[in-house]
C-alpha cells in the first residue's frame, strides 16, 4: 500500500476529481484507521482532509489496526494504548475546533479473545480509557497460499471455532460490546457458525468478508463471487449480524485499480463492484449495511469523494428511506452514535 503521505500518490488521485453526488446526504463514516508508523502518517488532519472533499460526513467510527499501542505494562493489556490514542483526537474533533464531523464517535479496538476468561481485564480497561468504546475486533483472515498475507493479528487457522476464542467472545455481550468479523471469502462458514453459537452478540461483517483476487484466486472472480454470493445470503438468516459496504477496492481484492495509469471515476467503479454491494444489500436490507470507506487502506485505489460518489451512484434508484439507512442510520444505530 502507498504510504498516504506519499506526493507522488497524491498527485496519482487529483487526477480524477468529481463534484459530490447529493452533497447534502448525511453520512457516517463506520470504517476508517489512524496512525503514525513506518513513515506513513494518517492522523486527524490527513483523515480531515480526505472528509472534507464535499460530502456531509457528521461522523466516523474508528477501527484498529495495532497503532499507539503502550510501550511497557502487561503484554494483553497494551492494546488499550490505542484506545487511548484514538480517544484523545476525537475529544479534538469533539471541540468543535476543527470542524462539524463528529470524528471518532465511536471506536473500536483490539482484546486478544484467545485469552478466554481472563480478556474481561482488557474489555474493562477499554472501557474506562474512553465512554465512545463500542467493540472488539480480532481479525481472522487466513488463507493457505503464502502469496496472500493474513491478518495483522497472526490468527491461527480456524480462529473462530478455538474453545479459547470462544470462551472471550462469550464475554462481549455482558460488556455491552459488538464484534467486528474481518476474513477472508472462503471463512463465511466460520463467520456464519459463530453467529449461530452467539445469537446476543452482534457480529458486524467487515468488508464483504474480504474476497480474493491475488495469488491462486487471480482471474477467478467468477468462481469467488458465486461462492461468496451463497454464504452471503446464509449469513444473513442469523439476525445478529450487520454488514458493511465497502473495503472492496484493496489490492487484495483483485480489481488492480491501483495498477491503472488513472484511478477510476465514481461511474466506473461503480460499475464494476455493484453487483457484490447489490447482493449484500438484498440479502440483509438497508437496515443491517452501511457504507463504509476503509480509509486510508482503499485510498490505495480512489480517493474518498469519488469512493462515496460511487456508493451514490449504486444506490441512485433506492428510497430515500433506504439510503438514510444505508449512509448513516444503520452506523449510528448499531455504534451508538447520538447527537
Amino acid at each position: 500500500m502507498p504510504s498516504v503521505t506519499d506526493p507522488e500518490h497524491q498527485r496519482w488521485l487529483d487526477q480524477v476529481h468529481e463534484a459530490p453526488i447529493d452533497p447534502d446526504l448525511p453520512i457516517c463514516d463506520p470504517h476508517h484507521h489512524l496512525w503514525d508508523r513506518d513513515g506513513s502518517r494518517y492522523l486527524l488532519d490527513e483523515l480531515l482532509a480526505d472528509l472534507n472533499c464535499g460530502h456531509n460526513i457528521v461522523s466516523t467510527v474508528f477501527i484498529e489496526c495495532g497503532a499507539m499501542y503502550r510501550a511497557s505494562g502487561p503484554e494483553a493489556l497494551r492494546p488499550v494504548g490505542e484506545t487511548e490514542f484514538v480517544n484523545g483526537l476525537a475529544a479534538m474533533s469533539a471541540s468543535g475546533g476543527y470542524g462539524p464531523t463528529r470524528v471518532c464517535a465511536g471506536i473500536v479496538g483490539f482484546a486478544d479473545l484467545m485469552l478466554g476468561d481472563a480478556v474481561d481485564d482488557v474489555l474493562e480497561a477499554h472501557l474506562a480509557a474512553s465512554a465512545r468504546f463500542r467493540g472488539i475486533r480480532h481479525a481472522a483472515g487466513w488463507d493457505a497460499s503464502p502469496e496472500v498475507r493474513n491478518s495483522h493479528t497472526h490468527p491461527p487457522q480456524g480462529l473462530y471455532a478455538r474453545d479459547d476464542f470462544r470462551r472471550g467472545f462469550a464475554r462481549l455481550a455482558s460488556h455491552g460490546l459488538s464484534f467486528e468479523a474481518w476474513q477472508y471469502h472462503h471463512q463465511l462458514p466460520e463467520v456464519i457458525d459463530l453467529a449461530r453459537a452467539f445469537p446476543d452478540t452482534t457480529i458486524i461483517l467487515n468488508h464483504f468478508s474480504g474476497p480474493l483476487g491475488i495469488g491462486p484466486y487471480t482471474d477467478r472472480q467468477g468462481e469467488v463471487f458465486t461462492r461468496w454470493k451463497t454464504d452471503i445470503a446464509e449469513l444473513a438468516s442469523c439476525d445478529n449480524v450487520v454488514a458493511k459496504l465497502g473495503g472492496l477496492v484493496m489490492p487484495i481484492n483483485g480489481f488492480d485499480f491501483h495498477k491503472a495509469a488513472m484511478p477510476p471515476d465514481s461511474a466506473t467503479l461503480a460499475e464494476a463492484t455493484k453487483d457484490w454491494y447489490l447482493h449484500t444489500i438484498d440479502s440483509f436490507g438497508p437496515d443491517r449495511c452501511m457504507f463504509e470507506s476503509n480509509f486510508p487502506v482503499d485510498r490505495a485505489s480512489v480517493s474518498y469523494g469519488v469512493l462515496y460518489n460511487s456508493f451514490k451512484r449504486i444506490t441512485e434508484g433506492f428510497l430515500a428511506a433506504e439510503r438514510a439507512a444505508l449512509f448513516r442510520g444503520t452506523a449510528e444505530r448499531i455504534y451508538r452514535i447520538e447527537d
